[in-house]
This record gives C-alpha cells, structure tokens and sequence, in this order.
C-alpha cells in the first residue's frame, strides 16, 4: 500500500486489528525487517510498518533529510491512515526519529518503543564515520556500506553461526538507493541531543537493546530509561544491535507484555 505524503509516496504495510503500532526502521534498511514482528504481533494487533522516504518501495529524494522531516512524514501517514493516536516502535535510526516525532507530535503518542538507540547526538568521531560512509557509498555503492556496517549489526555468535541471517540483512542494505543512504546519513550527523528532551517525555515508554550491542550499548539504553519516568529496560540476552531480527520471540515477547498494559 502507498500514501502520499508530503510531495512523495510511502509504502507501507498494515496488518491485523485493535491498538495501531508503527514500527520505524534502522538504517539503511525497509520496513522488512520487521517481518517476524507482524507475524508474531498482527494477531493482537494493528501493526503498521513503513519504508521511511529513502528506502524499500517509497520514493528515493534525492536531497537532504532530517529527522524532522522523517517525523513529519510518519504523522502524514498517521493522518492518512486517519489514527488519532498510535503506539510508536523506533529501532536505531526509528529511534531518533521517535525523539523527535514526540517534540513535534506528542498528542499523537499512545506510547513508545526505543529500541537499540540512543539519545545523545553524534560526536565529532561519529559525525566524521558518516562523512567516510558517504565517500564509501559514492565511490563502491551500498556494498561498501554494507561492509562497514556488519560487524557492528549482529553479535559475533550470529556473524559466525548464522549465515542466512547475515546474508538476510545484507540483502535488504543492498536495495537501499544511494540518495536514501545519503539522505540517511546527512540526518544522523546533524540529529539534535535528545537527552534534554527525555524528562518532558510522559507517556508509557519500554526502552530495548541487545546485551551485545555494540553499536548503540546497554549503557545507552539505561541513560534513556533512567531519563524518561516510569519508563521499563529491556535487556535482550545474545543480540546485538537488531536485537528484532537476531532475538525475534525474546524481543517479541517483550513487546507484547509492554502493550498488554497499555489501556486503550
């Protein structure tokens, strides 16, 4: 399915009834990697994924992106989709997106899920990884990004034993387009601190990560709950950072528990 958005099309899934979760991407991925989410949780409720502008089967911009403006166009969706109201599942990139998604929409916040992702901006280390990325993808298109990205996707017990799933997730970084991975990136390396923004967030929030991830760590994950009031940690035993993919029921079970106790 398809929705125009703010001068683009967005493709997106919506599967199941009762309470609408939208799960938001890392990067540079699609909404696929959410599938053993909508097989697990559209039976109890309306899961709703979306290939970000950028990315999947929506349109591709060439130009720059901001976390802003990936808020902006998941409200669009929700407009579209005419959801008052929407649970909001975010992992790494989601996650940004999410902070500010709630700085600008948080009448339309029924709940959070920060999931392998952090608060704080990039530092100048970081910010100069995004710029190397992007000479890397100009100059050996995504497979150069893919091989960056890797060893810091996956805990090292999956990148040796499970090969299905790491070519799974090369896979789906393979069809990103270049102008998304570019957009991408210029949005992470100018994303705000989100950490002073975290005691003005009051709706239930679950804060995840896997115990191995390396590139958004548990110690990222606990400045965040501790941030947010009454907010829950949960801590994914032998995942690392796509804790969703690598852990599915462990994470699954996780998520259906935290919205059991959400009152509709």
């Amino acid at each position: 399915m398809r929705a125009q958005v703010n001068g683009i099309n967005l493709a997106y899934s919506d599967e199941g009834q009762g309470l609408p979760v939208v799960f938001l991407h890392a990067f540079p991925f699609n909404r696929a990697m959410w599938d053993p989410q909508i097989k697990s949780l559209s039976d109890r409720f309306r899961v709703i994924t979306v290939d970000l502008r950028g990315h999947g089967e929506s349109d591709a911009p060439l130009w720059r992106y901001s976390m802003d403006q990936f808020a902006d166009d998941v409200k669009g969706l929700l407009d579209h989709l005419a959801i008052q109201q929407a649970v909001l599942v975010g992992l790494s990139m989601g996650g940004y997106i999410l902070f500010a998604f709630w700085r600008r929409y948080p009448e339309r916040v029924k709940a959070l899920v920060l999931a392998d992702t952090r608060a704080t901006p990039d530092n100048e280390e970081g910010r100069a990884k995004r710029i190397a990325m992007a000479q890397a993808l100009y100059k050996d298109g995504p497979s150069a990004v893919a091989d960056l990205m890797m060893p810091i996707l996956l805990s090292p017990a999956a990148q040796t034993g499970r090969p299905d799933l790491v070519q799974r997730v090369r896979d789906i970084i393979m069809t990103t387009p270049y102008s998304g991975i570019f957009g991408d990136l210029m949005a992470l390396h100018d994303r705000p601190d989100s950490v002073p923004s975290l005691k003005d967030i009051t709706c239930p929030t679950l804060v995840i990560v896997g115990e191995q991830d390396i590139g958004t760590p548990p110690s990222d994950a606990r400045l965040i709950a501790e941030g947010i009031k009454g907010a829950q940690l949960a801590i994914i035993p032998g995942a690392g950072h796509l804790s969703n993919m690598e852990q599915p029921e462990v994470f699954n079970r996780a998520i259906r528990l935290f919205l059991e106790g959400i009152k509709n």
